[in-house]
């Protein structure tokens, strides 16, 4: 297609730009979205043959949906292009699942209708009622897609969120070092092929969306995904602040093989031991604590957590009297490559 891209039509030349401060990293901070991974595991099983890295979860979760709540959510969320907004909290750190879903329930209720109501224009037929119907009715809407965002997160990702939770928070440190080492352009350049950084700004090429957002001020949320792994999204509309969602590095046809399997998997490299401690070092703990976690002795554990540390796997800091542990990037890239 030749000239300007037109608003919501394929085109090449699509692309949102950030602009930034240059050189300024405290413009740019990243959080975790439960909300964002579930409504694309929705589009994941309504579309399963266009995600291959996801069929390992497929096979584990299909059968157990509880279709009343996900054809709801799907009615909602459809199959591609625009996500509510309402349907996630501004993503943050420490954003949990339980406090994803009390935003949602409290969600105010003028803009999930405007939300609605841009899903009504971009359907047709019953799915199209159904939505006029959620725009009209938004109180009650609000609390049955709440209970089916429940009912499916139950079902589809809680029995797996330990590992996908793991790959977001190693994707996260590993770019967080990048920034510190390397700046934002480093990192910028790295999150996915259709992102780069030049001239004070963040761009990003999309299929049907072009836009300049101004984050001088308010800067940008950078939010890696396991669900949405084919490509990024962006959230741009006030009084969201400028987000970008983009694939999390090492996710694999396995990422979702039990805590077990990858402890089995780390033990063959590392040693059952260390591969335990390394497993447990995604928050700080004390020398005693790792000794009691593993059932070892302090002075074993000592010895382990050596060896981890001079691998650049595990960093440790004293805290007044104590020494604690945590995975370093290093040890975050290295749990979630073999997921």
């Amino acid at each position: 297609m030749a000239g300007r891209p037109v608003e919501g039509v394929d085109h090449p030349q699509h692309r949102v730009e950030f602009d930034l401060s240059p050189g300024d990293i405290q413009a740019v901070r990243f959080g975790v979205s439960p909300g964002h991974e579930l409504a694309h595991a929705v589009r994941i099983l309504l579309r399963p043959e266009q995600h291959p890295l996801q069929w390992g979860w497929l096979r584990a979760v299909r059968q157990g949906l509880p279709q009343s709540s996900f054809e709801l959510l799907a009615t909602v969320i459809g199959n591609d292009g625009y996500l509510p907004d309402f349907l996630t909290a501004a993503p943050s750190w420490d954003m949990t699942p339980d406090a994803e879903v009390d935003a949602l329930r409290s969600a105010p209720l003028d803009p999930m209708r405007v939300d609605l109501g841009k899903m009504v224009l971009r359907s047709t037929g019953s799915r199209q009622r159904a939505l006029r119907e959620m725009q009209e009715r938004p109180a009650r809407a609000r609390t049955m897609i709440a209970d089916a965002w429940q009912d499916v997160w139950d079902a589809a990702i809680a029995p797996v969120w330990p590992q996908l939770d793991r790959l977001l928070r190693a994707d996260i440190s590993v770019r967080s070092r990048t920034i510190a080492t390397s700046g934002i352009s480093g990192m910028a350049d790295d999150l996915h092929p259709n992102v780069s950084w030049g001239a004070g700004a963040v761009r990003v090429r999309l299929r049907r969306h072009s836009e300049q957002v101004d984050c001088r001020g308010s800067g940008l949320v950078l939010v890696p995904s396991v669900m949405s792994s084919w490509g990024c999204m962006v959230l741009t509309e006030p009084p969201a602040q400028p987000t970008l969602f983009y694939p999390a590095r090492g996710v694999t046809a396995g990422w979702a093989r039990s805590t077990t399997e990858t402890a089995d998997a780390l033990g063959a490299l590392l040693g059952s031991a260390r591969a335990e401690i390394l497993l447990g070092a995604g928050s700080a703990r004390t020398t005693s604590h790792v000794a009691r976690d593993a059932g070892i002795a302090a002075s074993t554990a000592s010895h382990h957590l050596t060896i981890l540390r001079d691998a650049g796997l595990i960093a440790s800091e004293r805290d007044g009297a104590r020494m604690l542990h945590l995975r370093t990037p290093l040890g975050e890239a290295m749990v979630g490559a073999v997921l």
